[in-house]
């Protein structure tokens, strides 16, 4: 007599009938090729020695004298550079053509001028608020404030002439009842 072998399912085969009755396959996952990190994500948080007999030199920062000058509501953030180009940019535009007023352009060099500096530093300014004439003001007192950083003896001169003063008058503010801070409105007789 010959046996019956009992034949076993083995779970492959269940999986795979399962799928004929779904219609559904089961795939595998394929995994993506891995790109390669760019350099300066890898470097950002370790540390690089040197090799031996190699020497790495950083870019020195830039050495400069930095200041802030105020007039009204406009405020000049100055930086003289003693090194580099010698030029005098204001919010990136050389002077002359951001005060494009023969007056205003003596009014912020005349710091300069006082101290016989005009064409011995690179002046950076980022000047902001108020009118043009107040920034031309507020270049000189940053400008003056920077001076007195670099070599403190110009401060007797400067200050004489009064250009490290702050001149502290501001609008006045506009009251009720009344058109502007002091004007009244008009009166009539009847």
């Amino acid at each position: 007599m010959l046996k019956s072998k009992k034949t076993t399912k083995t779970k492959k085969s269940k999986e795979g009938e399962k799928a004929k009755k779904t219609g559904k396959t089961k795939e595998k996952k394929v995994k993506k090729p891995r790109l390669p990190k760019p350099v300066s994500k890898i470097l950002a948080g370790k540390k690089v020695k040197p090799k031996p007999g190699e020497s790495v030199s950083k870019p020195k920062p830039l050495r400069y004298f930095e200041a802030v000058g105020r007039r009204k509501t406009a405020v000049a953030r100055i930086r003289l550079f003693t090194k580099g180009e010698k030029e005098f940019l204001i919010n990136g535009k050389l002077y002359q053509n951001y005060f494009q007023d023969l007056q205003l352009q003596q009014i912020a060099i005349s710091s300069l001028k006082k101290m016989n500096c005009v064409d011995k530093f690179r002046i950076q300014v980022l000047a902001r608020g108020g009118g043009l004439h107040a920034q031309a003001e507020a270049v000189r007192h940053g400008i003056t404030r920077a001076l007195v950083k670099f070599n403190p003896d110009f401060r007797k001169r400067l200050k004489r002439v009064g250009f490290l003063t702050r001149d502290s008058r501001m609008r006045e503010r506009k009251k009720f009842g009344l058109k502007r801070a002091r004007r009244a409105p008009q009166w009539q007789k009847r």
